[in-house]
């Protein structure tokens, strides 16, 4: 899925806009028991209430792609005969109320799930007329292509709040607010099947995980039998490993400037071209930069090697797994941001056999909120 059909799904989880009438749902304390289960009907829920229903479902498809939203794909076989597919089949041809397909749904995530404390799992169906859009990119609303019926699985945490303060205008007193349990926002789910060119695609599903450094890979195998992608915060303590290791002295900060900048617009153009497709790379675009920073060809070639190892010879992952929004240089002592588009204001040098970090500074120069001026050395000559 590409984010413009991940946004027309979200959009989904609206009362005006859904066709979900109901919240499936059982309670999990932190000995993996099943403390109760509910079916709860939005059509006799609050307004207020199915807002916040939806609202929290529709955070399983919040974050970036291929950091937090990652594609699970179905082999053939599987899509022909396999346990785990049938069984995602039957939970959504049946819109949930396959009570033996929920049940052992339940129970098998909770038998692989590894998640600390209590939590909920949490199942919606919905249907979606599908609007014809033209070639022209125009959208048809009185006009469906087809209907996509899918399910969503949200696995929220149950957290306790702390005892507080608080006002209450029945009697327009404060008193003390008791501890209570209240629903967190998802750790984990996934939408099945997936809304590929705006049509179900039963190969595929989406797959979520808040935590970009942890991907609960047993949750993974047991609802999907399938490998999940290593985490983006994984992935980019490997690739900085990498460089690190592979390079060696030739690692200066002109080479992983150079790297950062590359891919910072990549990402950048690909921002302003407004692509639909996710944005992806692969050794070889990381490869060339470093061929163009002149680095010797053994060093270049065991990059190559240590990259294959560790992500695979022909994976794609996006860059903005490998770089973030601020350029950052850290010594010990020192933390330094830079815009990551003027890290040409920085440079590295050894001055009388010390080694510096230069930063080219004009006006606008700040000392915790003040305002200050560099003073010109005496010494120096006009």
């Amino acid at each position: 899925m590409n984010e413009k059909e991940i946004a027309e799904i979200r959009r989904r989880f609206r009362p005006d806009k859904s066709n979900i009438t109901c919240i499936r749902g059982c309670y999990v304390n932190g000995n993996r028991e099943i403390i109760s289960q509910f079916s709860q009907s939005l059509t006799l829920t609050s307004q207020e209430e199915s807002e916040q229903i939806l609202s929290s479902l529709k955070r399983t498809l919040s974050g970036a792609l291929g950091k937090n939203l990652t594609d699970i794909t179905f082999s053939t076989q599987q899509v022909v005969d396999s346990e785990e597919h049938r069984l995602l089949m039957a939970l959504k041809n049946s819109s949930l109320n396959d009570e033996q397909a929920v049940q052992a749904f339940y129970q098998r995530v909770i038998e692989a799930l590894n998640l600390d404390g209590h939590y909920m799992i949490l199942l919606a169906h919905d249907t979606y007329d599908v609007p014809y859009r033209s070639k022209d990119g125009e959208t048809l609303e009185d006009a469906s292509s087809e209907v996509f019926s899918y399910i969503l699985c949200s696995i929220c945490p149950v957290k306790m709040t702390k005892p507080a303060l608080s006002y209450f205008a029945s009697d327009n007193m404060l008193h003390n607010r008791a501890a209570d349990w209240i629903v967190a926002a998802p750790e984990l789910g996934f939408l099945f099947p997936a809304f590929d060119d705006r049509s179900a695609n039963i190969y595929n599903a989406l797959y979520y995980s808040r935590d970009i450094s942890e991907n609960h890979k047993e949750f993974v195998d047991a609802i999907f039998h399938s490998e999940t992608p290593m985490p983006a915060a994984e992935q980019k303590e490997a690739f900085d490993a990498i460089l690190q290791e592979t390079l060696e002295d030739a690692c200066c900060y002109e080479v992983v400037q150079t790297v950062h900048e590359h891919l910072y617009e990549m990402i950048e153009e690909h921002k302003a071209n407004k692509e639909t497709e996710p944005l992806v790379i692969s050794k070889n675009t990381v490869k060339n930069v470093l061929i163009n920073c002149e680095i010797p060809n053994d060093r270049v070639e065991a990059f190559e090697e240590k990259y294959t190892q560790a992500f695979g010879a022909d994976t794609e992952i996006s860059p903005r797994n490998l770089v973030e929004n601020k350029f950052q240089l850290k010594t010990p002592d020192v933390t330094i941001q830079v815009n990551p588009e003027r890290s040409d204001l920085v440079e590295t040098r050894i001055i009388n056999g010390i080694k510096y970090i230069l930063i080219r500074a004009e006006d606008g120069v700040e000392v915790n909120g003040v305002d200050i001026h560099i003073k010109r050395d005496p010494e120096e000559v006009e």
